[in-house]
């Protein structure tokens, strides 16, 4: 992997990542498993993030501040939940479209301390409970608003009934400085993800967001915070790791992710249920299993997964979402050697049959398999070959003209989440 990390240093024009930015890359590399979390003022809607957008006039959206009393909140519940469930990292909306901001910020009175009755930073606290339990904490940040009056509208946002008066140097400066504020009274943020800039998807005349601007600014303020963009195209100047939305690298069943993979640290973002925010209609959660293989899925492709939970109004995390957490962990105790700190697997995807590599080893996943018997390529012969539950050595043969690996899976192999078999090469 520290080829990959080093290739990355000249990814782009102009970007040198310092040493420590380096290493930060490693690390959420490493850790292969976070933890979305979509909370704000809208899941007291229960309608999801995207409600203001449906046409609702932001004077009424805003009432929702001053009902916002997430009284059965609490940092550490949160946290060691999603600690318990293998995840290395959480990534909080700190503001979304809908221009409020989850913290203190002294740029808009419009915030959860000032606007709300809680008056709490639920932000700080969350911050300070994710250096407790050894988790890294990440940021959300949306540079879109469908409030602010300076904003330059884009494509979204339209019946909000805001005044227009664009002015992006003001915007630009506003969001500079809540940057700032997030890496300065937040603990150690690892990293800032963006959201938005496709908002100017469409403008006839290309709109200049200045993001390389605004990544050489955040660097300079902390070289080592990794910066990453849901643009849904390939990485731009000082970006630090690329996301896929709701899709693995390289495929985009979604309609979301059709850019190309690059060469910087990997992270698939996906849904637990169907909404990012909290919709009470929304129960249609994936099974524990489907998101186990999710995580496996992503891994065997060098990348991350960023599982999102949309919270209660009450402060709540869902049962639904808990309970997976609960299964996720109890796979992950077991199995995630094979998933932290891999690399995109060596041998090539069949199907349910997919790999990650660490070191001299590559751990062969069976997601599903209909006989009992596997053949996958495999550029020289094995030294063993285990069943990674048990350690116990399994049959196989190897052909090394067409160098393929064959074997019969033991009887009873259990395949209905993940069959592990470890191959020393």
């Amino acid at each position: 992997m520290l080829s990959l990390l080093v290739a990355t240093m000249a990814i782009a024009q102009g970007y040198q990542p310092t040493p420590e930015n380096i290493a930060a890359r490693q690390r959420m590399a490493n850790h292969r498993f976070g933890i979305f979390l979509h909370w704000g003022i809208y899941s007291t809607y229960a309608q999801g993030e995207w409600y203001l957008n449906s046409g609702i006039n932001k004077d009424e959206y805003a009432k929702a501040a001053s009902a916002f009393y997430p009284h059965r909140f609490n940092a550490d519940a949160w946290v060691k939940a999603i600690k318990a469930s293998g995840a290395k990292y959480i990534t909080f909306t700190s503001r979304h479209h809908d221009s409020f901001s989850m913290f203190k910020t002294n740029e808009s009175s419009y915030n959860i301390v000032d606007a709300t009755p809680y008056g709490r930073d639920v932000m700080k606290e969350l911050s300070a409970a994710c250096e407790r339990e050894d988790i890294d904490f990440h940021l959300y940040y949306s540079i879109l608003d469908w409030i602010r009056e300076d904003y330059p509208v884009g494509r979204t946002g339209l019946k909000t009934g805001r005044t227009y008066r664009p002015n992006y140097e003001t915007y630009f400066k506003f969001m500079k400085n809540q940057v700032r504020e997030l890496l300065t009274n937040y603990g150690d943020v690892k990293a800032i993800w963006l959201d938005g800039y496709w908002d100017h998807d469409s403008d006839s005349i290309p709109f200049d967001w200045r993001m390389p601007e605004f990544y050489r600014y955040i660097h300079a303020l902390k070289p080592a915070c990794l910066v990453g963009n849901n643009h849904h195209i390939y990485p731009l100047e000082g970006e630090d790791f690329q996301m896929f939305e709701r899709d693995l690298p390289g495929e985009n069943r979604a309609g979301l992710s059709g850019q190309d993979i690059s060469k910087l640290p990997l992270e698939m973002c996906q849904t637990m249920n169907g909404m990012w925010g909290y919709k009470v209609s929304d129960i249609n959660y994936k099974s524990w299993t489907e998101l186990v293989q999710t995580i496996v899925r992503a891994a065997a492709k060098g990348s991350n997964l960023l599982l999102n939970i949309g919270p209660q109004p009450n402060g709540e995390l869902p049962l639904q979402a808990l309970e997976r957490l609960q299964k996720i962990g109890e796979w992950m105790k077991v199995n995630g050697e094979t998933i932290y700190g891999t690399e995109r697997g060596r041998i090539a995807e069949q199907n349910d049959i997919i790999s990650t590599d660490k070191g001299n080893i590559t751990y062969l996943h069976i997601l599903a398999q209909p006989t009992d018997s596997v053949k996958v390529v495999l550029d020289k012969k094995p030294r063993k070959v285990l069943a990674f539950k048990n350690k116990q050595s399994l049959r196989y043969t190897y052909d090394k003209k067409l160098h393929t690996l064959s074997l019969q899976l033991p009887e009873g192999a259990d395949t209905s989440v993940d069959y592990i078999i470890e191959i020393v090469r």
